[in-house]
């Protein structure tokens, strides 16, 4: 079983997809992640963050055991990888490695913003899971300061609008509900209520 699950950034689908992982016994893939290490490696080789050889060859060497280094959370991370994401070359060097994850037994579930239309059109199950542009900047305010970062709530509202912007409107896979994606609206939703609302979701869909 695939689960796709698409959104902008601090939407609560991360943490929403671990836990339907765990729910339905399935692997889980942050495609985020991937990302920040591509970030990440570009930024350690101390290129320019938009030199796009260098984004791609980053893509290409990828190694998998790395995305769990914390220093994907760093501060820098986040953004540099909104831009390498909208290089087509890096996104389709990446897009194997997800597709073969997705098809990994027993499934997996795989958040991103282009899983529903481009990594798994034919997923089983599709959410889009999003909230109002302003909720999401208060939780990623509240994450960045309990991080020890020195952000302000008028900063990070300004970030998530030009990540939002980038996202939806770069050529190459932009963020956009699949059309048989199940929108998830978590603006005045708990993680939990989300959860239910999800799982139940699910549930109806992969019985039909």
């Amino acid at each position: 079983m695939i689960i796709a699950i698409d959104g902008p950034a601090a939407s609560g689908k991360g943490t929403l997809g671990r836990l339907i992982a765990r729910h339905f016994g399935l692997l889980y893939l942050d495609t985020g992640s991937l990302y920040r290490a591509v970030a990440r490696d570009v930024m350690a080789r101390q290129v320019d963050i938009f030199d796009i050889n260098a984004a791609r060859l980053a893509a290409q060497t990828l190694d998998p055991a790395t995305l769990d280094d914390p220093g994907l959370r760093d501060p820098g991370v986040g953004e540099a990888a909104s831009i390498v994401a909208g290089f087509p070359e890096v996104r389709e060097a990446l897009l194997e490695f997800q597709r073969q994850i997705a098809s990994s037994k027993p499934g997996a579930v795989i958040d991103g913003r282009d899983i529903g239309t481009v990594v798994c059109p034919d997923a089983d199950a599709k959410l889009f899971v999003t909230a109002k542009v302003e909720i999401r900047a208060g939780r990623r305010f509240t994450e960045l300061s309990r991080a020890g970062e020195a952000v302000t709530p008028e900063g990070v509202l300004d970030m998530i609008r030009r990540r939002d912007a980038r996202d939806m409107e770069r050529a190459a896979s932009p963020l956009r509900p699949a059309e048989d994606a199940h929108l998830l609206e978590t603006s005045d939703l708990s993680i939990e209520a989300s959860f239910d609302t999800a799982v139940a979701w699910i549930e109806r869909k992969i019985s039909r």
